[in-house]
């Protein structure tokens, strides 16, 4: 059984650390449109700089990993945390629309190799039996602080529209100060193994590959990406104004209802994750995404809407932590690359799902948006269901 407190002391400042990024990210977000919209620019180059961020994340994943391999999780971890660090005091002294871009670009660069580092150590230092848990707190911490930064960082952006970059900037240098001494030992240290689970000196991409847990991972990974992280924050409000003709206010009422309960669940989700298996969880995780698409679909009223959002943050719980965990049973944390393609699934899905769902509701209605959002879950769904059993689970 065991929780927090049976969990490697990495684990632990793993998870404050993913706060502390958290928090400054959520600070951020609130302050973006604003001060880009200071240099007289339109909506198009405001959403620039906000995709500039994810595309250098998905751009340079790869390449962190094969970093990750090469250097070290410790050595990289920390050069994302500087870069992350660096370059938001940066844009928040930015003088221009050019720079600012410019600064958002490289601090998506900070970001990759900060997260590709963070859970490939993770995954590493956690013995199997835990990698749930360890997980589930991991991403707790981090979801936990996307909801309370934009809280704080409206506050600060009455101040200033810079401030909240240069408060970011500074926690995350100091997160990063702390990390650097308190994660010393766990470039040599790592969780005594059974003979049987004993791991590879590096699994290749192309050896995960060619693995069934793997791929269902990122079947489940880009899924999520496409729905929860794209289609959720981007066509589902639309949905709500359109279709329910609901208050605009109701948009952030159903956001904070699902971050809390995924938030909430992720470490009991972690705990099941190790207890039913890494398959049970996918299986369920998904399967709650694909009710909420069901019901807000068939029940167009605004309870359904905010059940929705709550049954898909308990949904993203169970999937983020049996997909994470089962990448770490596939690697034993020991496949930088490994890591970053599973984690890229989810910037591809996240890009790519919002674009192809808001032209479905163009040309056709947002019921069919829907549908055929989850038809790429349940793609997830039946290769979660292909994976053979372990020894601990049940077959479905």
């Amino acid at each position: 059984m065991g929780g927090f407190r049976e969990l490697p002391r990495e684990v632990k400042i793993l998870t404050v650390v993913a706060f502390t990024v958290a928090v400054g990210f959520g600070i951020q977000s609130p302050a973006i449109p604003v001060f880009a919209g200071e240099f007289g620019v339109g909506s198009t180059a405001i959403g620039a700089v906000v995709s500039a961020f994810a595309f250098m994340r998905l751009a340079t994943g790869l390449p962190g990993g094969r970093l990750v391999n090469r250097f070290g999780e410790r050595r990289v971890l920390l050069t994302g945390m500087a870069m992350l660090a660096a370059t938001s005091i940066l844009a928040g002294l930015s003088w221009n629309y050019p720079l600012l871009l410019i600064f958002r670009g490289a601090c998506g660069v900070g970001s990759a190799l900060y997260t590709v580092s963070a859970m490939n150590m993770l995954l590493r230092v956690t013995p199997a039996s835990h990698r749930g848990r360890a997980t589930g707190y991991f991403q707790g911490g981090y979801y936990l602080g996307t909801v309370t930064g934009p809280a704080l960082g409206g506050g600060l952006l009455g101040v200033s529209p810079r401030l909240p970059f240069f408060v970011y900037g500074v926690a995350v240098a100091v997160a990063g100060a702390i990390a650097a001494v308190a994660l010393a030992r766990a470039a040599l240290v790592a969780p005594a193994a059974p003979r049987a689970e004993a791991a590879p000196q590096g699994v290749t991409l192309g050896q995960a590959l060619r693995q069934r847990p793997y791929l269902a991972a990122l079947s489940s990974n880009f899924a999520l990406g496409w729905a929860v992280f794209g289609v959720r924050v981007s066509v589902l409000p639309l949905y709500l104004l359109v279709v329910i003709k609901a208050s605009p206010t109701w948009i952030g009422a159903g956001l904070a209802v699902g971050a809390v309960v995924q938030a909430a669940a992720l470490p009991l989700a972690g705990r099941m994750a190790d207890l039913w298996g890494r398959r049970p969880s996918l299986l369920l995780g998904q399967g709650l995404i694909l009710c909420c698409l069901a019901m807000v679909t068939a029940w167009q009223t605004l309870p359904s809407y905010l059940a929705a959002f709550a049954l898909i943050g308990l949904g993203t719980a169970f999937c983020t932590t049996g997909g994470a965990a089962t990448v770490g049973d596939v690697t034993q944390g020991r496949g930088g690359t490994v890591v970053a393609g599973y984690q890229m699934t989810a910037d591809l899905g996240m890009t790519v799902g919002p674009l192809v769902a808001g032209a479905l509701a163009a040309a056709y209605s947002y019921e069919v948006a829907f549908m055929g959002t989850a038809a790429v879950v349940l793609v997830g769904w039946l290769m979660a269901l292909t994976v053979p059993p372990r020894p601990t689970e049940r077959p479905a």
